[in-house]
């Protein structure tokens, strides 16, 4: 099953989050991911959305998804935006 990093997120140092950016982009690649939606486009929130960026990331299995966020480029990368951003984050499995 493939897994997926869904995120809802606000950064708030531009420079923070560029360096980040860069770092995640890195390890998602180490692991195969494939970023589906990178919060570039338009965005309509509904109900009670309130973050104004959205990112998904597909992973070929929901293993990957977990290895990928407990690897140590990803959690250096989580350094950068540790006191910069307001995130809503989830790994999950998905049906095929």
């Amino acid at each position: 099953m493939s897994g997926y990093f869904i995120v809802r997120c606000e950064y708030f140092n531009e420079s923070e989050y560029k360096a980040y950016a860069k770092l995640a982009a890195d390890a998602v690649k180490e692991f195969n991911g494939e970023f589906l939606i990178t919060g570039k486009g338009s965005q309509n929130q509904k109900e009670s959305g309130t973050l104004p960026k959205t990112v998904v990331v597909k992973f070929d299995s929901y293993e990957d998804a977990l290895s990928c966020y407990q690897c140590s480029a990803y959690e250096k990368a989580l350094n950068f935006i540790e006191n910069s951003s307001d995130r809503d984050f989830v790994i999950v499995e998905g049906l095929s």
